[in-house]
């Protein structure tokens, strides 16, 4: 069957293609080799002696060169195409076995260690790397089917035990404002989808410009610092006085102001929150510290992936959509994302490329 596809295939049509065009000059060569053989004779001997046996000893020679050389083209263009085929064949046979079965299948390595592993290793990169992003997207569509039935049951119980009830003018103006508020939680979610969505497509890369890092991460730590009041925490902003960075200036106040506002509900209460910017050899850092429970270190590389939630977040407010906005925000400046423990807590770096 291989040997069918390789006789019927392109590459074999091509390859008997050169072979004439390599057969075509080789013989060429031949008769002027055959010719010029024979007038150095005539010239040297003359008429004297028996040419013909001569001639049909070259002839004879020259036509078992050209059919070796003929065979041996033949046999090189099947094996070669036949290799070229087989591993074409591997790659549709794993398509197929996609297209039937599911992302699981991954193309066969020879081990070889030449161009067509490395096809094979890049398409095999690839089908992961689409196989993480369906997950992703069924996580996703699984979070967001579970977070929105929480508020849209409460706001059809509400608006069921209030169809069934006299109207009362302060008991209607209490399920209005609670609706409300249900409906601005689900509106707030879709809005954080979107805004992530826009800051992937790296739409948003027309308002970068120099900035002080130090200086937005100062009127975080204004802006939170009644809000680490309420739980007792100490937020404090520590480091270099200037810390020069470009970015989207709006995109950053938003990053550090979801850090410190997750560092702040999932620290310890009375405990510590230290923000810390500082200029790097080749860059700047901004770290957000605090001495809660931290996170479980084979839990960190999911903490950034859209609605995922630690298991002891659950019954706190929030999506879990403000550090998957955290790195996409860090992908757009091309800054490294880190998580590491403060023993006790977590410490969360950003760290950002030279400034232009």
């Amino acid at each position: 069957m291989l040997l069918v596809k390789t006789l019927l295939s392109s590459t074999f049509r091509l390859a008997l293609i050169a072979i004439v065009a390599f057969g075509l000059i080789v013989a060429a060569i031949m008769a002027y080799v055959y010719v010029g053989t024979l007038a150095y004779v005539r010239s040297r001997v003359g008429d004297v002696g028996d040419h013909d046996g001569f001639t049909a000893m070259i002839e004879l020679a020259m036509i078992a060169v050209a059919v070796l050389l003929a065979v041996l083209a033949g046999l090189a263009a099947v094996l070669v195409t036949r290799r070229t085929v087989g591993r074409i064949e591997e790659i549709n046979a794993t398509s197929r076995a996609i297209m039937l079965a599911g992302l699981d299948q991954r193309i066969p390595l020879r081990g070889s260690h030449d161009e067509w592993d490395r096809v094979a290793e890049n398409l095999n990169q690839m089908l992961d790397r689409i196989e993480t992003l369906m997950g992703e997207v069924k996580q996703v569509s699984d979070n967001v089917a579970h977070d929105l039935r929480t508020p849209l049951t409460r706001m059809r119980g509400r608006l069921e035990k209030a169809y069934h009830v006299p109207r009362n003018g302060e008991a209607d103006a209490a399920l209005i404002g609670d609706t409300i508020a249900d409906l601005d939680s689900v509106l707030g979610m879709f809005a954080s989808i979107t805004r992530i969505s826009e800051i992937e497509t790296r739409a948003r890369r027309s308002a970068f410009r120099a900035l002080d890092l130090a200086e937005i991460a100062g009127e975080v730590v204004e802006l939170y610092d009644a809000a680490a009041e309420q739980v007792a925490t100490r937020l404090s902003l520590g480091g270099d006085r200037e810390v020069p960075v470009t970015g989207d200036r709006d995109l950053l106040f938003d990053a550090i102001a979801n850090l410190v506002d997750n560092a702040i509900k999932h620290g310890r209460a009375g405990g510590q929150v230290t923000v810390t910017c500082r200029s790097a050899g080749d860059g700047a850092i901004i770290a957000i510290a605090d001495d809660g429970p931290g996170i479980p270190a084979d839990q960190r590389d999911h903490v950034f992936k859209r609605f995922y939630r630690l298991e002891q977040s659950r019954y706190t407010p929030g999506n879990g959509l403000g550090l998957s906005l955290v790195a996409a925000v860090a992908r757009l400046h091309g800054a490294e994302i880190a998580l590491h423990d403060n023993a006790p807590g977590l410490t969360v770096q950003l760290s950002f490329p030279t400034a232009l």
